[in-house]
């Protein structure tokens, strides 16, 4: 099923699949299990894509044969659902079926977001995590998962997909988050990949995977002008609008590539498809209430509500193509029918305010970017709840456009662009450079006090900010900060910066604006160890990787002195080099940048041609330095060829003596230096300061959490396999039966049994169907098994008639073929002239009598065979037609490729008549030679003697056989018909 539904969508993708070919290829070094995969984990849908040799950018099918599979677990007592089967439960069950669980990783139990989820879904017991200050799903004493469990379970089931049909194993991935995700939210979903035994190659956002997948695939349309593109993506959680920009940049490493830069980024957490159906529901359960036919209020009714949900999706989604539709599901409660008539304009009204705020993430993009819509070249939309008419209509209004683009797969883009990143970071594939420059939303600073001394000697302290990433700032990124007043150990806080761009609520959904606080060790001894040495400050460096996270690296207290070395360390050869650099205006220089008073954030960021800032100015400063002193040197040389090149003697004459002055100043330079005993010359030394860090945000899980964890969804998986095992093995056995029992009454085993065998065996067939009705379900998988092998052995015999008699008119046919092609062979072969004979009788005559045994075995073992009646075992067995096809065919093909690759022997040279040797002797001895024909030019041996063509009546044939490649000449007199020069083994 799989393997079909594959091929279909290929056929569908055409020229999209044929060029991703182009864009991703396997690396030949790479064996083994290579793949790679990307999940889209939305809030109502996930999507999962791959990338596997002679597979590039494929989106994974689901046992459903579906491109998508909603975000829903079902935990039953000894059950586990994923996808539709759970969202089946959820209607019945909703209690033990989770969705929408994303919106509690990485928050507290206090957080907005986990207030507003406990007021929608009810039926969830939400208790807290006294350690974690985070939330649990309680389904009894002894059983609570995690948001992070649940999540985990969900990439988990995802890698099972991926595999089946990959056919191989997967474990590295890409996942996408909402670019709004914070550092705890991003944490939570690295954690229940961990837990799922997945490696993440990055967390890419969303928006930008999106804009990956737009660029990938209009690659020949980005040039050296910028191009701005808007992409607008509603889902069912979330909205957010960002501009990106497309242009070609040149790179150090690669020449000119392709670049998109995120410039601008608007967000609303909650404007999404589920806030239109949470509030389409309630009017649902509103319109039943008034119809009293139940005394009951249906929103007390937690399966009734969740019922009335699934309903209120079905009706908006036809309500965008439709002015009205009925809703109605049968037995909403106590068995009573519920029907009623919504129209469109009844939804945009319930929805109004909704609707307003469509414009407000699309003005958060413009300012962040600093950009105005005429600055936009297009707007694109993204996410399935783009597709309401009425916020299409909102959106036009607010980018002030004639139309919005709808050229991209609102539903893939971002899966798809994801699984090309995965690509890129794999080393199994290589894939054409795309360069990506993301954007961290969020600003990010490091804060700590210190003691400062006033006017009247009065200490106090000093509150101090240093933003280590502006809002906006690109990604991956490294940044050094320097502490240059601490002398002993301290602290200092890592905490978001500005955040009034956001709204009141959205700052209470952020959560804590503290991160982290570190500790700092070692400080102290450290500036005692190196009393004698230069301070240049506590150093911490700070990394932002690409999938946003940001980490302390390492803290290091840096030291500098100068030390005396002895000149005689250089040998005279190298300080005359270097006197005469210096001449030519290189040379290095021996001042350092001194530090500033107050403490200072130095960049090491990776610039798009891969180029890095080095920390230490100086080494910039002598790098500069250098490129100069070449520049000027190449110059001076080029000149010097000028003047050589007019032949001008007083201007030639004057270089040479302006070279020899130089020399000569050189000269008096080195010896001037050997005179001098020490050179003085800086040393630099790094003590690593140890660091405790301390999350203030939301606390992460304990090692041994972890390992509890991990194990606890591992025995779950096992006991989903189990369960599966099982499943497959009781399915074999039952259709088993009923295929045999069908079989029984089919005429061709009716001929080739009796009676008696066929009630024997369909009465072992009863026998075991009974069994399975009444104690298969609790049979274990080895008893289903061995039952069905027990079934099997029971109609070997019978089975083993029919298939022998279905394998023989094509066996036979086949041999019959086989022998009629190689009598003709024999017989050609005999044919030919005693000079040009090329096998031996030897081998002539072993294919004779092979052919003859052959016939002989045919005939006598079909004869015997007449004999038997249909219900005794057959005598012709296909397995021994089967290697008397490839006795004879082995010869004849050994005989064929002799006579491909055997050279035509040379023939002994004629008499020459009078006419010729009267023409020798006039040539005072030299031989004449005949020409080759075009016919035998290219079969002639180099060295043999010319031989003169044979009259064509006399030329002989080997005829074609099959497939065979061996070369045949042409016979005007072969009398065999012309249909057996042409056959096939």
């Amino acid at each position: 099923m799989h393997s079909a539904a594959r091929q279909e969508n290929l056929l569908k993708m055409g020229p999209v699949w044929i060029f991703g070919l182009f864009l991703i290829t396997l690396l030949p070094s790479q064996t083994g299990s290579v793949a790679v995969m990307s999940v889209d984990m939305g809030s109502e849908w996930m999507k999962v894509a791959i990338v596997k040799p002679g597979v590039p950018m494929e989106i994974v099918l689901n046992k459903e044969s579906r491109r998508k599979t909603p975000v829903a677990i079902a935990l039953k007592e000894n059950e586990r659902l994923f996808g539709d089967n759970a969202q089946g439960i959820a209607v019945k069950n909703p209690k033990v079926t989770f969705r929408y669980f994303q919106d509690l990783l990485g928050k507290r139990a206090g957080n907005p977001q986990v207030e507003a989820f406990k007021t929608r879904f009810p039926e969830y017991n939400l208790v807290d995590d006294e350690r974690r200050g985070t939330v649990l799903f309680k389904l009894s004493d002894d059983l609570m998962y995690s948001p992070e469990e649940l999540l985990g379970m969900m990439l988990n089931y995802s890698r099972s997909l991926s595999e089946e049909f990959a056919e191989q194993p997967v474990k590295d991935l890409v996942i996408t988050v909402p670019v709004f995700f914070n550092q705890a939210e991003r944490r939570a979903v690295l954690r229940a990949a961990q837990l799922a035994g997945l490696k993440v190659l990055q967390l890419i956002n969303d928006n930008t995977a999106v804009a990956l997948n737009y660029g990938v695939f209009r690659r020949k349309d980005i040039n050296a002008t910028a191009q701005s593109i808007m992409f607008y993506d509603m889902g069912s959680r979330s909205t957010v609008c960002t501009i990106v920009t497309y242009q070609t940049i040149k790179t150090k490493d690669s020449g000119t590539q392709p670049q998109l830069q995120i410039r601008g980024v608007g967000f609303d957490r909650t404007l999404g498809g589920l806030e239109i159906d949470l509030r389409l529901r309630d009017h649902l359960a509103k319109l039943f209430n008034e119809q009293k036919k139940s005394k009951k209020d249906v929103r007390e009714n937690q399966r009734a509500m969740a019922k009335l949900l699934k309903e209120a999706n079905r009706v908006k989604t036809i309500l965008s193509a439709n002015n009205d539709h009925m809703a109605q599901i049968e037995g909403l409660m106590d068995d009573i029918d519920f029907k009623a008539k919504v129209t469109r304009q009844e939804l945009e009204e319930l929805c109004a305010d909704i609707f307003a705020r469509v414009s407000s993430p699309v003005q958060q993009a413009l300012s962040s970017a600093e950009m105005n819509l005429d600055e936009i070249d297009q707007v694109i939309l993204v996410g399935g709840s783009t597709r309401v008419p009425k916020v299409q209509e909102h959106l036009l209004k607010a980018v002030g456009k004639e139309e919005l683009g709808k050229n991209i797969n609102a539903d893939e883009a971002a899966a798809m662009g994801a699984v090309y990143q995965a690509a890129a970071l794999s080393k199994a594939f290589k894939v054409k450079p795309f360069i990506v420059r993301d954007a961290a939303i969020f600003p990010i600073q490091v804060e700590f006090t210190r003691e400062v001394e006033e006017e009247n000697n009065i200490k106090t302290l000093k509150h101090n900010k240093r933003i280590l990433f502006q809002r906006l700032a690109p990604y991956p990124q490294r940044k050094v900060i320097t502490f240059n007043r601490y002398t002993d150990d301290f602290d200092f806080n890592i905490n978001y910066g500005d955040l009034s761009f956001l709204g009141p609520e959205d700052l209470k959904v952020f959560g804590s604006l503290n991160l982290t606080t570190v500790k700092l060790k070692g400080v102290g001894e450290s500036f005692q160890k190196r009393s004698d040495y230069e301070s240049k400050g506590i150093k911490a460096h700070f990394n932002m990787d690409e999938s946003g996270l940001l980490s302390l690296d390492r803290v290091e207290a840096v030291f500098e002195t100068f030390v005396e070395e002895k000149s005689e360390q250089e040998s005279t050869l190298t300080k005359l080099g270097n006197t005469i650099s210096s001449l030519f205006g290189g040379g290095s220089s021996t001042q350092d940048n001194q530090d500033n008073v107050t403490d200072s954030v130095q960049e090491d960021e990776e610039g798009p041609n891969g180029a890095t800032k080095d920390e230490d100015p100086v080494s910039s400063d002598q790098t500069s330095e250098q490129k100069n002193s070449e520049t000027e040197k190449t110059t001076a040389e080029s000149e010097k060829q000028e003047e050589k090149k007019e032949g001008d003697k007083t201007e030639s004459q004057n270089v040479k003596e302006d070279e020899a002055d130089k020399e000569s100043e050189a000269g008096k330079a080195a010896e001037a230096d050997s005179k001098k005993t020490v050179v003085p010359k800086k040393q630099k030394l790094v003590d690593e300061i140890g660091a405790d860090q301390t999350l203030n945000d939301v606390l992460d899980f304990l090692e041994e959490e972890m390992k509890t964890a991990t194990k606890k969804l591992q025995d779950l998986t096992d006991r989903d396999l189990q369960k599966h095992e099982r499943e497959k093995a009781a399915n074999s056995l039952e259709a088993f039966i009923f295929e045999t029992q069908d079989k029984l009454r089919q005429d061709e085993f009716v001929k080739v049994s009796t009676g008696d065998e066929r009630e024997e065996i369909s009465s072992k067939l009863s026998k075991a169907s009974t069994w399975l009705e009444d104690e298969g379900y609790a049979a274990t998988t080895k008893e289903l098994k061995d039952k069905l092998i027990e079934l099997r052995k029971s109609c070997k015999a019978l089975f083993f008639k029919v298939e022998e008699r279905r394998k023989w008119p094509d066996r036979l046919s086949a041999l019959d073929s086989l022998l009629n092609h190689s009598t003709i062979f024999l017989k050609s072969a005999r044919m030919i002239p005693e000079d040009d004979q090329i096998f031996t009788d030897v081998e002539l005559n072993t294919l004779e009598k092979l052919i003859n045994d052959t016939w002989i075995w045919k005939n006598e073992t079909l004869a015997e065979q007449a004999k038997l009646r249909p219900t005794e075992k057959p005598v012709l067995l296909s397995k021994d037609i089967e290697m008397k096809l490839g006795a004879l065919d082995r010869e004849v093909q050994y005989l064929l490729n002799k006579a491909k690759f055997s050279k035509p022997k040379p023939k002994k040279k004629s008499n020459t008549t009078k006419s010729e040797n009267s023409e020798k002797n006039s040539t005072e001895g030299e031989e004449k030679v005949i020409p080759p024909t075009e016919e035998n030019k290219e079969d002639k041996p180099k060295d043999a003697e010319p031989v003169q063509e044979p009259p064509a009546e006399e030329k002989s044939e080997i005829p074609e056989l099959g497939d065979s490649e061996a070369d045949s000449t042409t016979s005007k007199s072969s009398e065999l018909p012309e249909e057996n020069h042409k056959t096939e083994l």
